[in-house]
């Protein structure tokens, strides 16, 4: 059976599908398939921005999806706890996550330089190594223009670059342990993320600011919760995007 509540929220709207198409970003082909073919749901990003541009409810257009409030509650039980800045984070509240870790954990960050001087993160880095667990680091690449416009967004201009080649050196002695791999990204970061398994920590990034002004969310992953899921993916896709290295000495210089 077509989606009819789909079908008439775009003509309700006044939209053609080609202009639907448009604005969501997908071609017409895909939206005619959401609409005649049941089995053919777009995913749930496309589902909220369709509902968004129709001013619908998702549940609504796709009656067996969750409604906004089911989602929201959802997501205040992933909260764990809300940091107004990352200075009031207990210090030791990230080696502590990490070493929860079973099986693999990120770090997603322009340079994250205070906690390559953290030695007991080195210490549980090298300890969940040698059990096994994947540890991925993202790095800013130094000759970015994604790093040179953060480091102008601080106020500290070059010296962003310089933080993360100084981070990298602290972080020599990781290179080449079994399970740990280094990228360097030039994606634009609204946020530096430290994940453990299904726990991680997200730190705000705010013009102007500096990181450790910025809040930081506590939060976990848990049944029918789509918060946690949102920042794991962006993980996923910077590191597919990154470029491996496997020395400090590999971030090289500006890129020609």
């Amino acid at each position: 059976m077509a989606n009819e509540r789909l079908r008439g929220a775009i003509v309700e709207s006044g939209l053609t599908l080609d202009q639907v198409a448009e604005r969501l970003g997908v071609s017409a082909k895909t939206v005619e398939r959401w609409i005649g073919e049941p089995n053919r749901k777009p995913y749930r990003r496309f589902q909220y921005a369709t509902a968004s541009l129709l001013q619908c409810e998702v549940s609504y257009l796709w009656p067996e999806e969750r409604t906004s409030a089911e989602v929201a509650e959802a997501g205040n039980a992933e909260l764990i706890k809300l940091y107004p800045h990352r200075s009031v984070v207990p210090n030791r509240l990230w080696p502590q996550l990490y070493a929860k870790s079973k099986q693999h954990s990120d770090v997603l960050v322009y340079s994250g330089f205070w906690l390559t001087e953290d030695p007991e993160f080195h210490r549980v880095v090298k300890e969940k190594s040698a059990a096994g667990v994947s540890i991925r680091f993202m790095m800013g690449d130094p000759s970015s223009e994604a790093v040179a416009v953060r480091g102008a967004d601080e106020g500290i201009g070059p010296a962003m670059a310089g933080k993360i080649r100084n981070a990298l050196v602290n972080y020599a002695p990781l290179f080449g342990l079994p399970g740990v791999e280094f990228r360097l990204h030039d994606t634009t970061l609204y946020n530096s993320i430290y994940r453990a398994d299904d726990e991680m920590l997200a730190n705000g990034h705010l013009y102007g600011v500096g990181a450790y002004m910025a809040p930081v969310l506590h939060i976990q992953r848990v049944p029918g919760g789509e918060l946690f899921d949102a920042y794991a993916e962006s993980i996923e896709r910077v590191w597919e995007t990154a470029q491996p290295i496997s020395s400090p000495a590999d971030c090289g210089g500006p890129h020609a």
